[in-house]
């Protein structure tokens, strides 16, 4: 029997009651930034150089209160941003937002994604975070959106994991069956769940999960009733995700929290174990990395419609004739130490500094020719994303 439409249905009423993301609304822009959202740093992290155009159409599939929106429109100052979600209430909040924190206007729509087809033309940059868990199916979403997507575009996508989600998984099925016949009543099952842990010893595994991951967050019943009362979720392990990719007809480019899925951080001291690790497939080495990590929650990566072209800049004349520019999202510059893309604290050495400072005009070798320092510790600049690339002329 296909229950789609119940589900969906279901869905939206969840949205309608609790919208989310609970942000706060403000009348400044967004804070921070999250470099996924920047079309610039997107595009340069997925394929090696700065994007030639930047006037591009972006979709945010799923956009709820428009935390999402905020920020790719404010990130991307050229471009034109279409955002559709589900729930009629979730889209009022998001229309507050984005007018409230003074960004342009935006196309809202009153939309599934399921029903993405009826959006005009193709959209270089589609963002679906937190969402295709939440659809009855998932393959279904995300062919919707692969099939709006452009030539040469990228799609940003986050969804569950499950190993890092067990204890979630125990609490929603716990929370259900008391709720019994009054499943569904999104407030009963808030107050149910609430209940349970007030009511569990303090060294109980489930509380003990709460309180160290989700307690914060989760004071917000917008968080507590995403995470633990929702009528509809699908975890994934790498095996599944591939499956849900492949479905999708479009480029694996990599996952966006890349330093996660280094083998070396988990067997480092055992050297023989990593050289039988190196004759797994990409797969398969994914899949080792979370069984011996259990605490991953989610996967975020990129997906792209080929042509996809990249350079990785192992060229030593062609990143000498490149035209380097500072990411925009860096914090604390001008300044030895900076917040990278990721928030993490690069401390710069004053070569290193000085080469930035002479970045957005001149060439990688001409920069060169007044710094003392290599093409290696350039590369290694371009590793922390500090900087994007633009090919020269050879």
């Amino acid at each position: 029997m296909d229950t789609t439409p119940d589900i969906s249905a279901a869905v939206r009423r969840l949205y309608d009651t609790f919208p989310f993301p609970p942000d706060p609304l403000s009348d400044e822009p967004p804070p921070g930034y999250n470099w996924r959202w920047s079309w610039p740093d997107a595009y340069n992290f997925c394929t090696g150089q700065k994007p030639q155009r930047l006037d591009i159409r972006i979709l945010d599939a799923g956009c709820g209160t428009g935390s999402s929106t905020d920020y790719l429109i404010h990130l991307n100052p050229e471009a034109a941003v279409t955002a559709i979600d589900l729930s009629s209430g979730a889209l009022k909040v998001a229309q507050e937002r984005c007018r409230r924190s003074g960004a342009r206007e935006a196309d809202f729509r009153h939309l599934s994604i399921y029903d993405a087809d009826r959006l005009e033309g193709e959209f270089d940059l589609i963002n679906c975070v937190g969402v295709l868990h939440h659809l009855p199916d998932p393959i279904r979403g995300i062919q919707a959106l692969a099939a709006k997507l452009a030539s040469g575009g990228l799609m940003h996508i986050f969804v569950y994991a499950e190993l890092g989600r067990w204890e979630i998984q125990l609490m929603q099925r716990a929370i259900g069956l008391l709720q019994g016949k009054q499943k569904g009543d999104y407030p009963d099952g808030v107050k149910v769940g609430r209940q349970i842990f007030d009511s569990l010893p303090e060294n109980n595994r489930l509380v003990k999960y709460e309180k160290q991951r989700w307690a914060g967050e989760n004071q917000r019943d917008e968080c507590f009733a995403d995470m633990y009362v929702h009528p509809q979720e699908i975890d994934y392990n790498i095996e599944t995700l591939f499956e849900l990719i492949d479905a999708s007809g479009l480029e694996f480019i990599g996952f966006s929290n890349s330093g996660y899925w280094q083998l070396d951080r988990l067997l480092s001291k055992a050297p023989e174990l990593m050289e039988r690790a190196q004759g797994l497939t990409e797969r398969e080495l994914y899949r080792l990395i979370e069984l011996l990590d259990t605490e991953i929650t989610h996967y975020e990566f990129f997906l792209g419609k080929k042509p996809i072209h990249k350079i990785d800049w192992s060229d030593d004349k062609a990143l000498l004739a490149a035209i380097p520019e500072l990411s925009a999202c860096m914090h604390g510059w001008p300044s030895q130490q900076v917040f990278d893309c990721n928030y993490h604290l690069a401390n710069l050495s004053s070569a290193e500094f000085e080469f930035l400072q002479g970045c957005n005009t001149r060439s990688v070798g001409e920069i060169l020719a007044d710094v003392e320092m290599g093409l290696d510790e350039v590369r290694s600049i371009l590793s922390k994303q500090l900087i994007l690339l633009t090919p020269g002329k050879i």
